[in-house]
């Protein structure tokens, strides 16, 4: 299960990044803007909403809860200064994907008993797409997390992130992960879409 993260790059567009990893064969994208005011968001997802819908790919809004209820998309992924887990569950409803970031088997055991969908635990190694960074995991740790959360019977899939390359998927997965979020490893790529499959394919 592979997350693609939108990120700010020279080389390609948001709506460019999209049709690559679409290509490649990612169904779940994560619409990250920052630093954009909600107007811009709004935008672009109105602008990548037609290839999701056409692919079948599942698409997130980073943090911005009201986009998300006007646009319609799939869900929202909350980070640990967004909005409550269970306001935006309130806000919107029942079915939308709701995700939150964990940076410990702590985190994970707070959020357990809330109504979300999954986990981005990280960061695995640095990473140059977020600031303000918490202290890399690293795979050791994603083994003593994964062991912890559900020998307390937390079955929440947990996906990794975090400086992520194709090589470390497999590693990750047998740690326990359900799935890896990635960006800057693709958008750096020669070849993006082959980037995308191999993370997905493993070859």
């Amino acid at each position: 299960m592979l997350q693609y993260i939108t990120h700010t790059s020279d080389r390609y567009t948001i709506p460019q990044q999209v049709r690559m990893v679409i290509d490649g064969g990612c169904r779940w994208i994560q619409l990250r803007m920052k630093h954009a005011s909600d107007d811009e968001v709004e935008a672009m997802a109105r602008q990548i909403i037609p290839m999701c819908e056409e692919s079948g790919t599942i698409l997130v809004i980073d943090d911005r809860v009201e986009v998300v209820m006007r646009t319609k998309v799939h869900g929202v992924h909350l980070g640990k200064n967004d909005m409550d887990p269970a306001q935006a569950r309130e806000y919107l409803g029942p079915h939308a994907i709701i995700g939150c970031t964990a940076n410990t088997a702590a985190d994970i055991t707070s959020l357990a008993g809330l109504d979300i969908d999954y986990i981005g635990l990280g960061p695995f190694r640095h990473t140059d797409t977020k600031a303000n960074l918490a202290p890399v995991i690293g795979l050791e740790g994603y083994r003593r997390i994964m062991a912890e959360i559900r020998a307390a019977g937390i079955e929440l899939p947990v996906v990794a992130i975090g400086g992520i390359t194709s090589a470390d998927v497999t590693p990750l997965l047998q740690a326990g992960a359900s799935g890896v979020a990635v960006s800057g490893a693709i958008l750096r790529a020669n070849d993006p879409v082959r980037e995308t499959s191999t993370i997905i394919n493993g070859n």
